[in-house]
């Protein structure tokens, strides 16, 4: 099993290469952003809940993150992988995820950066809102309260997997057929 996390801030093309991995390699996608939003369209109390905390730029809680995480992996079996996808977002997330993964007799193969600046990112971000409805990516001050979030409590995420020798820095600019070819160059690399 090859497990690998797309990392890099709001608004980096996640989603976008993710979509494309998936049909590629046959991973299992785990977005808990797309688990979150699946609550908040089905108005459950979790769901409500998260999309406060979103609104407000503010993350949901670990445990709620985790329990996701480990229903998901029991739930898919047999997989020839998992592409996590806006996760993990703090460090206690990432040794959570670790030891998670341990537990499970896996670990994490890779963890692919994109690289965008952030004047880019603002960019990308108020025109999916246009496009997606996402509440979260309208207003400016959310948005860069969500990049400073990102700074002071995701980005040292690369620090703990840096230090395991697992990340590798993708530059996010350009079209998204080419930093596909990027990714994919990376992962046939180490997935063998």
């Amino acid at each position: 099993m090859f497990n690998l996390i797309l990392f890099g801030p709001p608004g980096s093309g996640k989603g976008t290469q993710s979509e494309r991995l998936i049909a590629k390699y046959g991973f299992k996608h785990l977005s808990t952003g797309d688990l979150l939003r699946a609550e908040i369209a089905n108005k459950t109390p979790l769901g409500l809940e998260a999309k406060s905390l979103m609104d407000k730029g503010q993350l949901v809680p670990d445990e709620v993150v985790i329990g996701m995480i480990s229903s998901a992996l029991d739930a898919n079996p047999g997989v020839p992988g998992f592409l996590f996808d806006g996760f993990p977002r703090t460090t206690a997330q990432a040794e959570a995820l670790d030891k998670l993964l341990s537990l499970k007799g896996s670990s994490i193969g890779v963890v692919l950066f994109l690289q965008v600046p952030d004047d880019e990112l603002i960019s990308r971000m108020v025109n999916r809102a246009k496009t997606s409805g996402r509440s979260d990516d309208a207003d400016p001050a959310v948005l860069q309260k969500r990049l400073d979030v990102y700074k002071r409590d995701t980005l040292p995420v690369s620090v703990h997997y840096g230090q395991l020798e697992k990340v590798v820095e993708v530059e996010g600019v350009g079209t998204i057929d080419d930093i596909f070819e990027k990714l994919t160059a990376e992962i046939d690399a180490r997935n063998n």
